[in-house]
C-alpha cells in the first residue's frame, strides 16, 4: 500500500521508540546490525516509522517497540528517511495492537500523563541530523534522545569509543557503544533553549564521500587534542 493511501485511513499517530534489523546489514562481528527508529502513525496492520537507514521495498525485517513489543514485517513504501512496514501477526495480537493504539490515543489526551522526564531528556521533534566525524566525512543520523550533556543517536556508520565528532552543530566524543547506536558527550554542556536548534539538522541525502562539512568540524581539532 502506498503512504498516501495509509494517510488517509483511521490510524494513531504516536511516537514509540524501538529498534529494527535490515536484511544484510552486518556489523564487523558478523552479526545483523541493530538500527533505532520511531513511530510516526500507527494502525493495527501497518506503520510508519523515522529511521536511520530506509531499506528498500519487500525487505522483510523484525523489529521491537517499547510498547508493542516485538513485531515482524516488510517494508511496502519508502520516503525521505522513513518507511511504511506491513505488519504480519495473528489476529489475536492485531487485536491486542488495536487495544494498546486506544489506549495510547487516549493517553496523548491527558497532559497528566506525560512522562514526568521529558526535562531530563527528551527528543527533539525533528529526529534527524548530521554526524560529522574526525576524517571530515558526514553521516546521516538518527536522534534516539538527548540531554544537556549528551546524545545517542543510530547511524550506518560505527564509530569507536573515544572517536572525536559533532552532532549537528555541537561537537562531542563518543562514550559509549549502544546496542543499537552510539552515546556521545558534549565538549560542553548546553542549555535546554538552545539544544534542539544546534543538534537538529535538516538532513539532505549525502553519502560518505560528500565534503560539504558542517561548522563545527574546525573547532574538532581541540577536542583530538
Amino acid at each position: 500500500m502506498p503512504v498516501q493511501d495509509f494517510l488517509s485511513q483511521r490510524a494513531v499517530n504516536v511516537a514509540v521508540d524501538g529498534s529494527y534489523m535490515l536484511p544484510n546489514w552486518y556489523d564487523p562481528q558478523g552479526k545483523l546490525r541493530t538500527f533505532a527508529c520511531r513511530t510516526t502513525r500507527v494502525s493495527p496492520f501497518r506503520m510508519i516509522v523515522e529511521v536511520p537507514v530506509v531499506g528498500k521495498i519487500g525487505d522483510r525485517l523484525s523489529s521491537y517497540f517499547r510498547d508493542f513489543g516485538k513485531l515482524e514485517g516488510s517494508i511496502s513504501d519508502t520516503m525521505n528517511r522513513s518507511f511504511m512496514l506491513e505488519l504480519e501477526m495473528t489476529r489475536e495480537r492485531r487485536e491486542k495492537l488495536s487495544d494498546m493504539l486506544t489506549w495510547l490515543e487516549k493517553k496523548q489526551a491527558n497532559p497528566a500523563m506525560l512522562d514526568l522526564r521529558k526535562n531530563a531528556r527528551f527528543v527533539p521533534p525533528n529526529p534527524h541530523s548530521l554526524l560529522t566525524l574526525a576524517d571530515s566525512s558526514v553521516h546521516p543520523c538518527f536522534i534516539i534522545d538527548c540531554s544537556v550533556s549528551g546524545v545517542a543517536v543510530s547511524t550506518a556508520v560505527q564509530p569507536p569509543v573515544g572517536m572525536p565528532l559533532a552532532v549537528g552543530a555541537v561537537v562531542g566524543r563518543v562514550v559509549r557503544v549502544l546496542p543499537n547506536g552510539i552515546a556521545v558527550k558534549f565538549v560542553e554542556q548546553q542549555t535546554i533553549r538552545d539544544l534542539e536548534r544546534l543538534v537538529a539538522r535538516t538532513v539532505p541525502l549525502v553519502t560518505k564521500t560528500e565534503t560539504a562539512l558542517p561548522q563545527p568540524v574546525a573547532a574538532m581539532g581541540a577536542v583530538m587534542a
